[in-house]
């Protein structure tokens, strides 16, 4: 008569913890752990549930529940009067020879990734959310926050209104706020369109990386300022075709379309801020404007107009959009992001009738439809006029804000070393430094003294940078805003007694 195998005596399993209750969960992974490392390996005999209970010190009919997990899970594998063993079908899946370390290096060993994956990591960490001091830009508190208004309507309308959750929701937004935004743009941006040609984002970023998907082909050409918004040139270099981004200087005057079309004159678009250039701040004029949209017409070619901080001009009106001279030409961005708060994450994209399926497609695979929510609570907001109030309030507290900053920058930093660049609107000042200062170290000094900046020289293309820093208005007292003044003025002066480096320390 042959004697039954010897079941193999089990490795440590390490202690189990009876305060978080679940002990089959916590054998479970302890057997499998072993599994991977090699402890146990393909074929070898575990104890019965029983001599595991006993020598364990718990109930049987939690080996029992280990056990059947495994199983269930390929790692064991069990036969009536044969035990249960390690699943012989493991062995296949290991790579031959070596040791049992080198096995297990193998196997976790992390797989290749391609190029794009280490752009994507760069971009997380070039865009990780400054914390609310000054000068970080749009961190709405106090004055600058929305009133009480937004949350009353927000408890009204989430209980038991129109934003209580409901099942999937139209990919190109809620009507009610499509009408809204339509409404919203005519009157304030001479924008000429449709709530259909309306889809509601979560931000310019998403309607820049639709606009993208939608309208360039694998090889297509596309013109971008230069400098430029991060959130564009990002996501055109992390496609793995950089070399089809075409940067066209920038003057006084905005985009330098000559430039652009001695550049690539078959370029399949142009992506511009023609109201406030992002990051210099001028408007683009009426004849830089006619001739990009020439070009346009001329080329068949798109204009994607990022309509940033238009709402807040702080001498005369805001100039109206370039969509409204051309809407069969011009995909139009926007965002309430900046003027009620960031976390909202709503924007809107306004594109001509024959684009509004490819949009919805686009945005039906990337995340399906914003939160519907907060789209009926700001629906609300806009059409009983509280969001036309907030922005002549903002309006006026930012004035204020900006010209206390002016004059501060002015007393504290010497003009040989820091000067501002002309702006009449937006939420952010450029401060340009003396030739040859690092602003990229500049910053990052900056940043542990407690003041938030952004370096502008990286917004340029490679060799064209110049040295600045981008200085957002945000919510912040006068008290705060000064003494960031005085310990960024202490930095610039240190740095230009050193040759322009900053001492550490």
């Amino acid at each position: 008569m042959s004697r039954r195998p010897q079941a193999v005596e089990l490795p440590p399993l390490g202690g189990f913890d009876r305060t978080q209750g679940h002990l089959s969960r916590q054998l479970t992974q302890s057997l499998r752990e072993a599994i991977r490392a090699g402890s146990l390996k393909p074929g070898d005999l575990l104890p019965s549930s029983r001599q595991l209970a006993s020598s364990l010190g718990i109930a049987r009919g939690t080996v029992l529940e280990a056990y059947e997990q495994l199983i269930a899970e390929g790692f064991l594998d069990s036969q009536a009067r044969a035990g249960t063993r390690v699943a012989s079908a493991l062995s296949r899946s290991q790579p031959p020879g070596g040791s049992d370390s080198q096995r297990q290096a193998a196997n976790t060993a992390p797989a290749s990734l391609p190029a794009s994956a280490a752009a994507f990591a760069k971009v997380a960490e070039q865009f990780k959310a400054h914390p609310p001091i000054p000068f970080a830009v749009s961190v709405p508190v106090g004055p600058t926050a929305p009133d009480e208004t937004w949350r009353r309507l927000g408890n009204r309308i989430r209980a038991k209104g129109p934003g209580a959750p409901s099942g999937y929701d139209d990919p190109q937004g809620v009507g009610t706020l499509r009408a809204a935004v339509a409404e919203y743009v005519r009157r304030s941006r001479s924008v000429r369109c449709r709530a259909e040609q309306v889809i509601i984002t979560t931000g310019t970023q998403q309607g820049l990386y639709l606009a993208c998907q939608v309208l360039l082909g694998a090889t297509d050409k596309v013109w971008v300022e230069d400098p430029a918004y991060w959130g564009i040139t990002k996501i055109l270099e992390s496609t793995g075709h950089p070399e089809r981004m075409v940067r066209v200087p920038v003057d006084e005057e905005g985009i330098d379309v000559r430039a652009g079309i001695a550049l690539a004159k078959d370029a399949r678009a142009a992506f511009v801020t023609p109201s406030h250039q992002y990051p210099l701040g001028m408007v683009m004029s009426m004849g830089r404007r006619d001739a990009l949209g020439m070009w346009a017409q001329k080329n068949k070619a798109w204009i994607i107009e990022d309509d940033y901080d238009s709402e807040l001009r702080y001498a005369g009106y805001p100039f109206p959009s370039l969509q409204g001279f051309a809407p069969d030409q011009v995909v139009y961005l926007g965002t309430f992001s900046k003027i009620l708060f960031p976390s909202l994450r709503l924007g809107y994209a306004i594109v001509p009738d024959a684009l509004v399926p490819a949009f919805c497609g686009a945005r039906l695979l990337m995340d399906r439809h914003t939160p519907t929510a907060d789209q009926h609570v700001l629906s609300a907001f806009i059409n009983e006029g509280h969001l036309d109030r907030h922005i002549r309030r903002i309006r006026s507290v930012y004035a204020d804000r900006r010209s206390e900053l002016i004059g501060m920058l002015n007393r504290w930093i010497p003009q040989d070393l820091g000067w501002l660049q002309p702006s009449d609107q937006g939420m952010h000042l450029v401060l340009w430094l003396a030739h040859g200062m690092d602003d990229t170290l500049l910053a990052s000094h900056a940043m542990e003294a407690g003041v938030v900046v952004r370096a502008v020289s990286p917004m340029y293309s490679e060799g064209r940078g110049r040295p600045g820093l981008l200085l957002g208005l945000g919510g912040f007292s006068n008290a705060q805003i000064e003494a960031a003044v005085r310990r960024l003025a202490g930095l610039i002066k240190m740095m230009g007694k050193t040759g322009h480096k900053p001492a550490h320390g």
